[in-house]
């Protein structure tokens, strides 16, 4: 499993690097082969997150349709509800190349997950439009009013596209597509070793 987490400055850093972290040990102990990598839209060596801490950049998000698309894109919240016009999601959101970047890769196929108010670009770029999700408390209403249907869960799974709620959710989103691809073992092992408690608040088209 190839998993691409797509950062710019003023990400919040547990949205993103929180699941960079199940991930990353996931596919460890799965022993499957897979990746997982920090990228931006751009070439650059680093981003610096919300609460200044620079982050280390592994390489470009692939075009939509290239052959190394990963099989999941992971897209973090930050700075949304403050309305940081300088680094933050408003801001990138306002900037417009990362809202067109995620409604090429949905319309390509790519699968996309986003934590805390990464679904408010998701929702700049349409991709939310008539479908099941959920972002951050302090942004509901603005996504609802977008044309997304709210669901009331830390995780929404609706196939393509999932969300996750504020920060911490993307814990249990991250720890939920383990679960899928890789088998409740591997999850249960991820979560004892980041001692972390899974809270499966997960609504699915099941």
């Amino acid at each position: 499993m190839n998993v691409d987490v797509l950062l710019y400055d003023g990400f919040d850093e547990l949205d993103g690097i929180g699941p960079y972290e199940v991930f990353d040990y996931a596919i460890d102990y799965a022993d499957r082969g897979g990746r997982v990598r920090y990228v931006t839209l751009e070439e650059r060596e680093t981003v610096t997150a919300s609460h200044g801490t620079r982050v280390g950049i592994d390489g470009v998000l692939p075009e939509a349709g290239d052959d190394d698309v990963p099989d999941l894109l992971v897209v973090p919240g930050g700075g949304w509800n403050a309305r940081d016009e300088t680094a933050s999601a408003w801001a990138e959101a306002n900037r417009g190349a990362i809202p067109a970047a995620l409604a090429d890769h949905h319309e390509a196929g790519t699968r996309i997950a986003s934590v805390c108010t990464g679904s408010m670009l998701l929702a700049e770029s349409g991709v939310t439009d008539g479908r099941r999700a959920v972002t951050h408390a302090g942004a509901v209403d603005e996504l609802r009013e977008s044309g997304a249907n709210v669901v009331d869960a830390r995780v929404v799974d609706d196939g393509d596209l999932l969300t996750a709620g504020g920060v911490t959710s993307g814990l249990d989103l991250a720890l939920y597509v383990v679960e899928l691809e890789f088998g409740e073992a591997v999850a249960d092992r991820v979560a004892t070793v980041i001692e972390y408690e899974r809270r499966y608040e997960v609504v699915s088209r099941d």
